[in-house]
């Protein structure tokens, strides 16, 4: 796995009329999947790309599937992209990306990461999100419209071309900053999401003590969210005794020890 930040590109990759007009239809198209679609197209008739999802990673929250495409058709992306909103997002570079205290974070900031399905370390992960939907390579462009708001646009490669190349990687950059901006305007007319009580809540929970790892603050938000323990495991695709196990871990990190108290936390007035 890498990543790198993107300067705008010393050249722009020639797109024709037809297809930019495509991209610029797609972004208020009635139906959201139509900007994936686009962005497939448009990606298409350069380097070969089978499908393309658009996630928004909201305020802590689990991503949302903002857009997908795959050439298919049908719903089969939709279920691959929401068994990894479940199950396998924390364990995506991606996250790591995002959720770094020393990422230097800027509307302007784009930064690509190129994951591929051997350096997935979970069976199951790779299994459900780069086996069986035939995927070797994914890449993906991260860019934030708002303050605690990520959106990933994820170009994935069919296992019959390999991974990406030098060259092709150079082509994908050179579109980064036009798919960035009609990625922006897309997520400000489909449906964006507000900060809910419980992301509020986990946001505090997350200054209050920045050492919490990934999944105790999956165990967490799930708590703040009302669900049960068996509930969480089902979202996070593990055991309920392992949720409890996270939760616990948690609550010392917090120096609580119980749900009650930790509530009592989230709404407690700040200090100065």
């Amino acid at each position: 796995m890498r990543s790198w930040r993107i300067s705008p590109p010393h050249r722009s990759e020639q797109v024709s009329a037809a297809r930019a007009a495509d991209l610029v239809m797609s972004i208020s198209h009635r139906d959201a999947d139509a900007f994936a679609a686009s962005m497939l197209r448009t990606v298409g008739d350069m380097l070969p790309v089978s499908q393309c999802t658009v996630f928004a990673y909201e305020f802590g929250a689990r991503p949302r599937t903002v857009s997908a495409a795959d050439h298919r058709g049908g719903r089969f992306l939709r279920d691959v992209a929401d068994r990894y909103a479940t199950h396998f997002y924390a364990l995506d570079g991606n996250r790591a990306i995002i959720e770094s205290p020393h990422n230097v974070r800027s509307r302007d900031t784009l930064v690509l990461h190129q994951q591929q399905s051997k350096e997935i370390a979970n069976e199951a992960y790779r299994a459900a999100c780069y086996s069986r939907p035939n995927v070797s390579d994914r890449l993906s462009l991260l860019v934030q419209p708002l303050e605690n708001v990520w959106l990933s646009i994820n170009l994935y490669r069919d296992r019959a071309h390999g991974t990406f190349t030098v060259g092709e990687l150079e082509r994908v950059e050179s579109l980064a900053h036009l798919f960035a901006h009609a990625a922006k305007g897309h997520y400000s007319l489909h449906g964006q999401h507000q900060e809910g009580p419980a992301a509020t809540m986990l946001a505090r929970i997350r200054r209050i003590c920045p050492a919490l790892t990934p999944r105790e603050l999956d165990a967490l938000r799930g708590t703040l969210e009302g669900a049960s323990a068996v509930e969480i495991a089902g979202q996070m695709g593990v055991k309920p005794a392992s949720v409890v196990t996270y939760q616990k871990r948690a609550y010392a990190r917090l120096g609580i020890s119980s749900q009650r108290q930790l509530f009592a936390l989230c709404v407690a007035p700040q200090r100065g």
